[in-house]
């Protein structure tokens, strides 16, 4: 049987013998965002069931593509849909893809996601930077047998998000006339939404934002020495002392409408890393 580092290679290779060129950024999009990718022109187009050992997106506004292109001069290769530990994924699977990517020789990896807020001051379809992160998932893609050829043993996530990228998207952000805040994504595993009781916690604990994915991929990124560069849209205000219920298709509605703004931001980052 195949270990993971094989199945990595194998998925590499198949997406390299369909392109002339390797990427070196990596873009990664979440619910009701997969349509980010607009600046792209596609040279390579993948369904995840095409490319060997790819899991497959199982959630509402996951396209389930990878896309190879060029971005301002760039190669890029972009996922529409994530995976998620609440779909019944692994960690070890939900981070297949950047295993891909480092197997690629990707750098560089820009994330976005939709969370809810829960700071005050946002509003929804706010774009947050993401400064550090909580994992509050109870799991870790690291777990079990380190492989050597991708990372060290004990990564260190003391900078998990690159503070050069955050100053090109807040700049990206201004110039466009954008106005994107800055804070601390916690991620759970999901898929039931917070309580008044865990929104209190999380509060307290300096989160805000929260959401279901990211912090996976971001940990495996780190291991990969890669830069990362985190962005979430707001896409509800959680007050747990007047809680509104939020609905899946309220969720990706607020989230489609930041894709233009989203779009803007990572095209300028991309253009000027």
């Amino acid at each position: 049987m195949k270990n993971n580092k094989d199945q990595v290679v194998e998925a590499a290779e198949f997406i390299k013998s369909r392109t002339e060129k390797d990427p070196e950024i990596g873009l990664l999009t979440g619910t009701g965002l997969s349509e980010t990718a607009q600046s792209l022109t596609i040279v390579a187009s993948f369904e995840y069931n095409e490319i060997p050992h790819f899991p497959v997106s199982t959630v509402e506004s996951h396209l389930g593509k990878l896309l190879v292109g060029d971005m301002h001069g760039k190669r890029i290769v972009a996922m529409q849909g994530r995976f998620h530990l609440y779909e019944g994924y692994s960690p070890i699977e939900v981070t297949f893809p950047i295993r891909v990517m480092q197997q690629l020789g990707v750098k560089i990896l820009i994330l976005s996601n939709a969370s809810g807020g829960l700071n005050p001051a946002f509003n929804p379809g706010d774009i947050m930077i993401i400064k550090d992160h909580i994992n509050l998932t109870g799991s870790n893609p690291l777990i079990g047998q380190n492989e050597e050829s991708w990372g060290i043993r004990f990564p260190d996530m003391a900078e998990a998000y690159d503070k050069s990228l955050s100053v090109l998207a807040e700049k990206a952000g201004s110039d466009a006339g954008i106005n994107l805040q800055k804070g601390v994504y916690t991620g759970l595993k999901g898929p039931s939404l917070e309580t008044p009781a865990e929104v209190r916690f999380l509060k307290t604990i300096g989160t805000d934002a929260v959401g279901f994915s990211t912090v996976q991929e971001v940990i495996a990124a780190v291991h990969a020495k890669m830069k990362i560069l985190g962005l979430s849209t707001i896409t509800n205000i959680n007050d747990p002392d007047s809680p509104v219920p939020a609905t899946v298709e309220e969720i990706i509605q607020v989230a489609r409408k930041a894709v233009p703004d989203l779009d803007k931001i990572i095209s300028k980052v991309v253009e000027n890393v």
